[in-house]
């Protein structure tokens, strides 16, 4: 019988050994089977983190920088009392500049711009709302962001991955079965889309059921720390939804005819 090329959709992720692991961005010439590997895994976060930025303008430049020092060591100083996760704080250099403003069509200098940023992760919502409710954010301390993560993403990628190593060829087996043909081995894997004739990109493949909607990202949801401080007497609230981890992998396996 004639050989057909054929598209998988499967629900499985797939990985093989990493000596094929290298992208192939062409399709063989050969019949082929083109997988496509899918998993997800939806989890609770474990980390919060925390990004302040700490700002300073005065015409008096060390005036600025000695401020903004002050106020970095009393956030810090936050961080150690509320047990930020050991290894997470990081307080980025100063960054100074001029300040400028427009007035009647022109640029004012304004003074000297001081800045820096801190990060830290807490293990626990309720250290994070300790941290803000004694911040006391105001336009010189801003609450940039606030990001809920997964400690063990790592480790479940890679289970993940190892997973659905062990599915993917039998899915393929599977495919080749229902046209009459078998597997003869692997061509090319990647987390990477091929570039191919079949109409679809590099990295755009598309969601079953989701036209237009793609994967290979990682989406969190809840409710997140506003960015600025809250009213007067408003309670802090955060609100972690789970975090969605899914990989993609692409797979080509040549095929021949079963007789």
């Amino acid at each position: 019988m004639k050989l057909l090329s054929a598209l998988l959709w499967s629900s499985l992720l797939a990985t093989m050994a990493p000596s094929a692991w290298a992208q192939a961005n062409t399709i063989p010439s050969q019949p082929h089977l083109l997988v496509k590997g899918e998993a997800r895994r939806e989890v609770m976060p474990d980390r919060f983190g925390l990004q302040l930025n700490i700002e300073e303008t005065d015409m008096d430049a060390d005036a600025a920088r000695r401020r903004v020092q002050d106020n970095v060591a009393r956030a810090l100083a936050l961080f150690r009392q509320n047990k930020a996760v050991e290894g997470s704080v990081r307080a980025d250099n100063l960054r100074i500049g001029p300040a400028t403003r427009y007035e009647q069509n022109r640029q004012v200098f304004v003074g000297t711009r001081v800045s820096r940023q801190l990060r830290a992760s807490f293990a626990s919502v309720k250290a994070m709302q300790d941290v803000l409710g004694a911040l006391k954010a105001n336009e010189h301390v801003q609450v940039s962001s606030v990001a809920p993560t997964y400690s063990g993403e790592v480790a479940l990628r890679r289970e993940l991955k190892g997973e659905a190593a062990a599915n993917t060829r039998e899915s393929a087996q599977g495919l080749a079965k229902a046209y009459g043909t078998r597997v003869r081995g692997l061509y090319s894997i990647s987390d990477v889309a091929p570039d191919f004739a079949y109409g679809i990109q590099a990295g755009q493949w598309p969601q079953l059921g989701e036209e237009g909607e793609y994967l290979d990202r990682v989406s969190v949801t809840g409710s997140h720390a506003p960015a600025s401080a809250p009213a007067p007497g408003a309670p802090e609230s955060i609100e972690a939804g789970p975090i969605t981890y899914t990989e993609n992998v692409y797979a080509i396996f040549l095929i021949s005819d079963g007789t």
